[in-house]
């Protein structure tokens, strides 16, 4: 427990930076208007769908390098991040690509014009920042494996103080900066974003650091960490941008019912973020301890992880649940515009808050379990189960939203369906124990 919380709680404040970065760029798009708020959720997400296969991707560095510390073979890890910098400059064509496929695909939802303009406008300024992104997401997932995660939470809470005033002073135009809206919130973003990445490499590079994993013997081609990092990671990259593709259609999907259901979803993933990614902290450092002991073949810790961790993760859940319920309306309060009826908007996020509080606990229940057995390797029997059930959902919310014209209300119980279905598989396959047999173990860890 102590060992977890020592990495955890750093990575929760990590993550945590990530959801306030998040957050204040739609609050600052409420007090616009709702098709601000709206279009910022939409472009976000598009965005983040256009690179989270290689965001899955690079983030097995976490993994592999706490493998590696696990084997007492740390000069390897640096190795890592070399690799994981090689892949990130061969995306470059893929993701150029990629943006100019999803830059249409918002008309095509049947957005308010007005918001299809907005959304397209922050995407393209977010994807112009994708390769700084990506490359902070391979050193940042190195440190957390090596268990400096205190490196992280001072880079990333480096990025939020550099993020929020600049965004306020670009997005209002204050100290002499002209009003840009989502433009501005796009820039600063992208701004913040390299300062952090600089401030990651001058820890990479630090003596200490340097001497202690042989970093300058790390910059050379290495197949063998290359085609390890591929197999492992692979399935986590495929299955994050399934998964979110799947997600997205379903959110713009649902933003296809009008304005009022599209800033209600925006609000109530608002809180949903700022719940679910501090629980990522947890996965983190759930995945680093996990592949250190794999790495070790010391699976009795295995054990003291998971009861930590799920510990951890439901007591934090379950007080979460609480405030969802009983503070739903001051919650959704919190982003009603200036001026404008918000009562529709108020009434519909509300419900939705109810639903948000019913699987917040299997948010914790899948973050902990997937996280073990992403860190034991088991990463083609995560991607295969969570994608399918994901894909599921989409087909349903399909015949829901678009053929049989169901209510939004219907629309968001069968996505809480689909949450708390996940949290029972991922928890059977934990119990199965397949994923902790020695030759699954020495087939993951080999080159």
């Amino acid at each position: 427990m102590v060992e977890l919380l020592r990495l955890a709680i750093p990575m929760v404040v990590s993550q945590g930076t990530f959801a306030v970065m998040i957050f204040t760029d739609r609050y600052f798009m409420s007090q616009i208007d709702p098709v601000h708020m709206a279009a910022a959720l939409g472009g976000g997400v598009a965005s983040f769908f256009s690179f989270c296969f290689f965001l899955g991707l690079f983030s097995y560095a976490n993994a592999m390098a706490a493998q590696y510390l696990g084997a007492g073979e740390p000069e390897k890890a640096p190795k890592v991040v070399t690799q994981g910098l090689i892949m990130t400059v061969m995306s470059a064509p893929f993701l150029t690509l990629i943006t100019f496929l999803v830059a249409g695909i918002f008309q095509g939802m049947g957005h308010d014009p007005v918001q299809v303009e907005l959304e397209r406008t922050y995407y393209l300024i977010l994807m112009a920042g994708v390769l700084i992104t990506l490359a902070k997401v391979c050193i940042s997932s190195y440190f957390a494996g090596i268990g400096r995660t205190h490196v992280v939470m001072i880079c990333d809470v480096f990025g939020l103080v550099i993020n929020v005033p600049l965004s306020y002073v670009m997005v209002f135009g204050k100290l002499g900066f002209p009003a840009m809206g989502i433009i501005g919130a796009g820039i600063s973003t992208v701004i913040a974003t390299l300062l952090a990445l600089l401030l990651f490499v001058a820890f990479y590079f630090a003596k200490e650091h340097r001497e202690a994993f042989g970093v300058l013997h790390s910059f050379s081609l290495d197949l063998k960490i290359l085609k390890r990092f591929w197999r492992l990671g692979f399935p986590s990259g495929l299955e994050l941008f399934l998964n979110v593709a799947a997600f997205n259609l379903f959110l713009l999907m649902f933003q296809g019912y009008g304005i009022a259901e599209g800033a209600a979803a925006a609000i109530v993933f608002n809180w949903d973020i700022l719940s679910f990614v501090p629980m990522i902290g947890l996965n983190i450092g759930v995945i680093s301890l996990i592949g250190r002991f794999v790495g070790a073949r010391d699976m009795e810790r295995t054990n003291e992880v998971m009861a930590a961790g799920f510990a951890l993760g439901l007591a934090y859940s379950a007080v979460l649940a609480v405030v969802y319920i009983v503070f739903r309306y001051p919650l959704v309060e919190v982003f009603a515009p200036p001026s404008g009826d918000f009562t529709a908007i108020r009434e519909l996020s509300a419900f939705m808050m109810i639903g948000l509080s019913s699987y917040v606990m299997a948010d914790a229940i899948l973050l902990v379990s997937g996280g073990v057995l992403r860190g034991a390797g088991d990463t083609r029997w995560l991607m295969v189960a969570s994608v399918t059930l994901h894909w599921a959902m989409l087909v349903a919310q399909f015949f829901i939203i678009k053929v049989f014209k169901f209510s939004p209300r219907v629309s968001w119980i069968a996505m809480c369906v689909l949450v708390l279905s996940l949290a029972l598989v991922y928890a059977m396959r934990l119990k199965g124990g397949r994923w902790r047999d020695p030759e699954v173990l020495e087939a993951v860890m080999a080159e």
